[in-house]
């Protein structure tokens, strides 16, 4: 059987992915109980890290101790990923001593070319493209609070980044409707967009976006690698800040969503992260549990 890998929700097919956030909402409920379950004693995740992370290291670690295997902790200034070896001959050694690899960098290209020469599965933990566990995530999230997220209206506020682009992978891939607001000259990638055809309206206008909307979410103005962009990107962004108006145009029983960290009174109003309608919390903490159901599917394809 072929190697599966999930650089991008594409590469699951829609019932897949439904089936891993159902799963992953047992996973959770097993945890809270205090259940024990570890099918995986033996195994072994390599975690390749070229970008800072809190969730994503804390959450992969965790969960595969958890799973009974073992995490290791990879960066390029540990290891010849810094020193130059070519990423094919990299991804040909590591693979051959691990169950399973994660990788978080800059490029897409990299983890498109690191799975096409190893010989375990391989999972896209963040690039400058894609954010696809993440989705994972915030789609388990809203099912936790409000059941299946098909039919309904999800609005992205912000950056046409890797955010917003596995939004628009997810619109296509679970059924919902996607707004996307953002200002001019910071929308997605085209073909990306295009990808999606009439399952995402781009839009420049918040209160437009938002109007009806069953989930706002949002995410940084400057991601990492834009820090020098701080200054010009707060005032192209000046007026997509999710606040209170913003979810007052939205259905009264819209959730708030932010992938984290937060940066408080630029992208989020802290009315809105701290209220009564923002799942933050629970969607941190399921990036453990969708991240389970998803190691639990390729390790065991």
């Amino acid at each position: 059987m072929a190697i599966r890998h999930f650089l991008t929700l594409r590469d699951l097919s829609s019932d897949e992915l439904t089936s891993l956030t159902r799963r992953a909402a047992e996973l959770r409920e097993m945890q809270h109980k205090g259940e024990l379950f570890q099918p995986f004693k033996g195994k072994v995740l390599a975690m390749i890290f070229e970008k800072s992370s809190t969730r994503t290291r804390v959450s992969f670690e965790t969960g595969m101790a958890q799973f009974g295997g073992h995490a290791l902790f990879l960066s390029p200034r540990d290891t010849q990923l810094g020193r130059g070896e070519p990423l094919p001959d990299t991804a040909k050694v590591i693979s051959s001593m691990v169950d399973i690899v994660m990788i978080r960098t800059f490029g897409h290209d990299l983890v498109e070319t690191f799975a096409a020469n190893s010989s375990v599965p391989v999972i896209n933990a963040l690039t400058d493209g894609y954010h696809p566990c993440q989705l994972l995530a915030d789609v388990q999230t809203y099912e936790q609070h409000r059941g299946s997220i098909a039919g309904k209206t999800v609005t992205y506020v912000g950056d046409g980044n890797n955010m917003c682009h596995s939004y628009i992978n997810a619109a296509v891939q679970f059924g919902f409707h996607l707004n996307i607001a953002c200002p001019e000259g910071y929308e997605p990638d085209a073909d990306i967009l295009k990808s999606a055809g009439d399952s995402v309206s781009l839009m420049h206008d918040t209160l437009s976006a938002s109007e009806g909307s069953d989930l706002i979410t949002t995410d940084v103005w400057a991601s990492m690698g834009q820090e020098d962009e701080q200054k010009k990107r707060e005032a192209a962004f000046a007026n997509f800040q999710v606040n209170d108006r913003l979810m007052s145009a939205a259905d009264k029983d819209a959730l708030f969503m932010h992938c984290l960290p937060a940066h408080r009174e630029e992208e989020v109003a802290s009315s809105v992260i701290d209220g009564c309608q923002s799942v933050v919390w629970d969607q941190a903490e399921n990036r453990l549990h969708a991240q389970k159901a998803l190691l639990e599917f390729l390790l065991n394809q």
